[in-house]
């Protein structure tokens, strides 16, 4: 399966985002000032106001967001994948600026959330892909630039054989006019392995 390239009129918003708009193949969303995803888990608070535009998804492929990291300015600006079977089943996995460096960040989730973080300092600037591809009871996630492979940054439970959305998400937990160009969102063949990278679309 090549990729094949999802419209962005394919999925519905969990939340509806300050705006969003079609320019040419691209897609721009505005998030909301406060707006995220987390479950209990250290600070005790719950959000679910997040920005996430989903589609479903089953096994047969993985599923792929690009987005640009030109808008990152601020803390906890966030955007990447959503992989979602329901409000306190979910994972989100992109970049996230943390200390004025961005972050790969995956958030899994099911009743309370984790939290892992990786900087990247080097990836400033860059169009970030985000890549996630279920296998038994898991999902592999990875992620990678244009100028860069692909890393593997997470594998997850997520046994959800049925029932599963995925797709574009942002969230802007601490300021208002937060706005992310979303590139592309495909999907491709599913990995055949953790240990072997997926194909790079050009």
């Amino acid at each position: 399966m090549d990729h094949e390239n999802i419209a962005w009129d394919a999925g519905k918003w969990t939340t509806a985002p300050v705006s969003s708009r079609e320019e040419g193949s691209t897609l721009v969303v505005e998030a909301a000032e406060g707006s995220d995803y987390w479950e209990k888990t250290m600070y005790g608070f719950q959000h679910s106001n997040g920005h996430s535009l989903l589609a479903p998804w089953d096994d047969d492929y993985a599923i792929e967001v690009t987005f640009q990291l030109t808008s990152f300015t601020e803390l906890y600006d966030q955007a990447g994948l959503m992989l979602w079977h329901g409000p306190t089943q979910w994972i989100k996995a992109g970049i996230e600026l943390n200390d004025g460096i961005p972050h790969l960040a995956v958030v899994a989730t099911d009743e309370y959330s984790d939290w892992s973080l990786s900087a990247v300092p080097e990836w400033s600037g860059e169009n970030i892909t985000i890549r996630a591809s279920r296998m038994n009871d898991a999902v592999i996630i990875r992620a990678r630039t244009d100028t860069s492979g692909w890393r593997t940054i997470r594998v997850a439970r997520f046994p959800y054989a049925e029932g599963k959305q995925a797709g574009p998400l942002v969230c802007s937990p601490k300021r208002a006019g937060f706005q992310v160009t979303f590139t592309r969102w495909t999907k491709s063949a599913p990995d055949s392995d953790i240990h072997v990278d997926p194909p790079i679309d050009s």
